[in-house]
């Protein structure tokens, strides 16, 4: 039916009356229809009522406060309106939330020369592996048995039980390592060398489209989604007896991306005297670094174009990655050298070793800075910021120092049950793993944190203990089926069962890898329990390392495991 229309009679009436009169009017008038017309009524004036008081501001204004707004809220507005979601889409709102979590699009990247190098060297070793022993504890003298006394006892290697089989959400292992990507020439040379690959520091990477920071905001939790539900595939970078592979233990690795090409590569040492770089994209080895240490490369160390290396024969490597040439042998150390770490800023080299010492180092000269001898047993591990150097012991205690100072800030005593065998620092957080089967994590601003050992947990509350899943769509929220079980019933239980050989920290999630063969993924806030990793490794598990797409391991079965949380997304244009 239409509607009818007021007269000019009508509208001059109406508009000589007053607001408050036109309001008595029109209620009065609605009082007198039944209640069906009232509805029809309020359905026709509910939009009048209506105002988008965001999407009237200029877009400058408007833009102002969405950038207010937390990330799921972001989701949300996308679903309100047109106009909401092209504010809400808006790359500048998604850039400044990637800028503070240091999500960085991968940019376009040029190539370089190829040089050419020699074959590689193998060696026999049979010294440790590089963890020191504990303070007054012929118990942990008995415990740490060399890789070759484990191999040639009675007993060998531990047999893998069917607890340690692969969980459901990873595939079989699937060898990644091509070796016709490797050169065939079986050439020694007993002096430095590598492969006749081109690094992949001398790749290019294909150019890139433009920047969508909201596509990278939301595939970084689509990531955090996939490592929250322990979602990932298992591949081997190596097992034992690979062409071109490790000949021996692997110790120590480390994730690395050059910072011209944008190409991510994983670098290794092992007891075999060497240290390779490994093209993580084709599985091959591309150099292979020998003929510098005596004795097992117990640790190593990447940053802006240069590695340093650590060895069971006192010495400290440095490595000029471009130029592919050794810059200086440093022989400081009394005893084996068990880690070695550059700070983010590049300014600083800092060692530590089985003579008890940490050592300082100013770059890029290598100048010796300070000597920091405190600790009562060996220090097996060090981590360092820029303002700050963390070291831990055989002794059960972690030191602070100042870096620039090399004064000794706080102590740390009997931070675990037992020796210290690693940790990760960053500021205010450090990590440590321990031969008391423990991990513990502490906030040295506040003195709070988390243990896998109840012990040494210091939360004044039990903390939530359900990780939370977000829609990379609408930004709601979910909690991880299970998970609220886990530190408690599950967490507790599941904690290593034997000594914590590596720990690495992220904003997010923690990862450790132990004695007992597996790798376990921890929630980094409350402690829980997120994937436990079984069935990659049959032996001892020596170093982890991890970024946003995955995590790697090694140990003394030679293998280098690669959990990849990123199969089947797009993730080129993240810089890793």
């Amino acid at each position: 039916m239409e509607s009818p229309t007021l007269g000019f009679s009508e509208e001059c009436l109406l508009a000589q009356t007053s607001v408050r009169d036109r309001e008595e009017l029109a209620y009065k008038i609605l009082a007198s229809l039944p209640r069906s017309s009232i509805a029809v009524v309020q359905r026709r004036v509910a939009p009048l009522l209506q105002l988008d008081v965001v999407g009237l501001l200029p877009d400058e204004v408007a833009l102002l406060v969405f950038s207010n707004l937390p990330y799921q809220s972001l989701f949300t507005c996308c679903l309100v309106s047109r106009r909401w979601r092209a504010l809400a889409d808006d790359q500048s709102l998604w850039k400044n939330l990637c800028a503070t979590r240091g999500w960085r699009w991968k940019t376009s990247t040029s190539t370089c020369g190829v040089s050419d190098g020699q074959c590689y060297e193998q060696y026999d070793d049979s010294d440790d592996e590089g963890m020191g022993d504990e303070e007054d504890s012929m118990e942990a003298v008995q415990h740490m048995l060399l890789p070759e006394d484990i191999v040639n006892s009675p007993l060998g290697l531990r047999s893998f039980s069917p607890e340690m089989s692969p969980p459901a959400a990873i595939a079989p292992s699937r060898t990644l390592y091509d070796p016709n990507n490797v050169p065939e020439s079986s050439e020694r040379a007993t002096q430095q060398s590598s492969t006749n690959l081109p690094s992949p520091s001398c790749w290019a990477t294909p150019t890139l489209p433009k920047p969508d920071y909201k596509l990278l905001y939301q595939t970084h939790i689509r990531l955090r989604n996939r490592m929250l539900a322990g979602s990932c595939t298992l591949s081997s970078l190596q097992t034992r007896g690979s062409t071109h592979g490790h000949t021996n233990a692997v110790y120590c690795l480390q994730l690395y991306t050059y910072p011209e090409t944008g190409v991510q590569v994983l670098f290794t040492g092992s007891k075999d005297h060497t240290v390779r770089e490994w093209d993580l994209r084709s599985g091959g080895v591309v150099r292979v670094i020998d003929g510098i240490h005596e004795g097992s490369v117990l640790s190593i160390s990447v940053n802006n174009g240069f590695l340093a290396s650590g060895g069971s024969d006192r010495r400290v490597a440095v490595w000029d990655l471009t130029k592919n040439k050794l810059v200086r042998i440093i022989d400081d150390h009394l005893d084996s050298v068990l880690c070695v770490r550059f700070d983010d800023d590049n300014r600083r080299l800092v060692t530590c070793s089985k003579d008890r010492t940490v050592r300082t180092y100013s770059l890029p000269n290598i100048i010796p800075q300070h000597v920091l001898v405190d600790h009562r047993a060996a220090v097996n591990a060090v981590s360092v910021s820029p303002k700050y150097i963390v070291s831990a012991s055989g002794d059960r205690s972690m030191r602070l120092w100042d870096a620039e100072k090399g004064a000794l800030l706080r102590t740390f005593e009997d931070h675990h049950g037992r020796g210290i065998a690693s940790i990760d620092f960053k500021f205010p957080f450090i990590l440590s793993g321990s031969s008391d089967k423990h991990l513990r994590l502490l906030d040295i601003s506040t003195l709070q944190g988390w243990s896998t050992s109840p012990e040494l947990d210091t939360r004044t509350s039990a903390p939530s203990l359900a990780p939370t899943t977000i829609c990379e769509t609408c930004g709601s929220g979910s909690a991880i089926m299970g998970c609220s079980d886990r530190l408690g019933a599950m967490g507790r239980q599941r904690a290593h069962e034997d000594l914590v050989r590596s720990v690495a920290l992220s904003s997010d999630f923690v990862v450790s890898g132990s004695y007992d063969f597996t790798v376990k993924l921890w929630d980094r806030q409350t402690g829980a329990l997120v994937a436990d990793l079984a069935g990659g490794h049959t032996g001892r598990i020596f170093c982890v390392g991890f970024d946003c797409t995955k995590i790697v391991s090694c140990g003394e079965d030679q293998r280098i495991c690669i959990w990849d949380f990123s199969h089947g997304i797009d993730t080129t244009f993240i810089s890793l």
